[in-house]
């Protein structure tokens, strides 16, 4: 399986969760999908059979509302019996609408915006100071900016030099109420994660050799890395693409066969 094949699993997996349970955020799901299958695909090491193995890589998502995309990574990849999806968000599953962490493999339970990179960055240096070779890569939306807690954080990693640390920021340019550049304004974004110190890499989140290319760059500048990746919220699927509503609506029956025939078209 290609990585880009193994995205296309993650949505279509995505689509049957939120599908059935009638919940959220497909939209900003499907955002990140590719950077999650490349990340699962070509670059971090891991041992499903053994999801706490002390060495290997974290991946911690801190916009854990989209959770449907990474538990659909991490059911294809072996961490579980993949047919237990089925009960994502009925009562006694823990298959969580926003991530957590009793689900093997899942890092961290995140909901609450903000928290993911803070925690980043106290693995990492823990990593760091303990001689420890693992990487960490944290995951977070472009609204999710917005939060004081990550600016902290990334004037801390750069403190600390944390080349084992990456920051994916999800570009897709829509948060829960609105454009980003109209809710908050980030630009200029490059020039304020070079200005915290940071190695600055930015891609079109949607392309794999993009996205390979940038993740085989991290340490290289002897700092932590950011990844800006400019995304499309609800990719992949032509009415959810760029579309506000996406955040939250769940689509019914004829939106869910006209999504699944979509994906499989790619």
């Amino acid at each position: 399986m290609t990585s880009k094949e193994f995205a296309r699993q993650i949505k279509l997996y995505s689509l049957g969760m939120v599908h059935r349970a009638n919940s959220s955020h497909i939209g900003g799901a499907f955002s990140m999908t590719d950077v999650l299958a490349v990340l699962y695909h070509d670059v971090m090491h891991y041992e499903a059979a053994q999801p706490l193995k002390a060495d290997r890589d974290r991946l911690l998502l801190s916009k854990g509302h989209c959770c449907t995309a990474l538990y659909a990574a991490l059911g294809l990849k072996g961490f579980f019996d993949i047919a237990e999806l089925e009960t994502y968000g009925l009562n006694g599953s823990r298959f969580l609408t926003h991530i957590t962490h009793h689900v093997p493999g899942v890092e961290i339970s995140a909901g609450s915006l903000g928290h993911g990179l803070s925690i980043a960055c106290g693995i990492a240096l823990g990593a760091k100071r303990k001689g420890e070779n693992f990487k960490t890569y944290c995951i977070v939306g472009d609204g999710e900016m917005d939060e004081g807690s990550n600016w902290e954080a990334l004037m801390l990693a750069a403190h600390h030099k944390l080349d084992n640390l990456c920051l994916i920021i999800d570009y897709n340019k829509i948060q829960s109420l609105g454009a980003t550049n109209e809710v908050l304004n980030l630009e200029p974004l490059h020039a304020k994660l070079e200005a915290f110190n940071w190695h600055v890499i930015e891609i079109d989140g949607h392309n794999h050799e993009q996205i390979l290319d940038a993740f085989q760059r991290i340490g290289r500048e002897g700092k932590p890395t950011v990844i800006i990746a400019h995304t499309v919220k609800g990719k992949g699927v032509s009415f959810m693409e760029n579309r506000l509503e996406w955040h939250y609506k769940s689509p019914n029956a004829e939106q869910y066969e006209q999504a699944v025939k979509e994906v499989n078209a790619q």
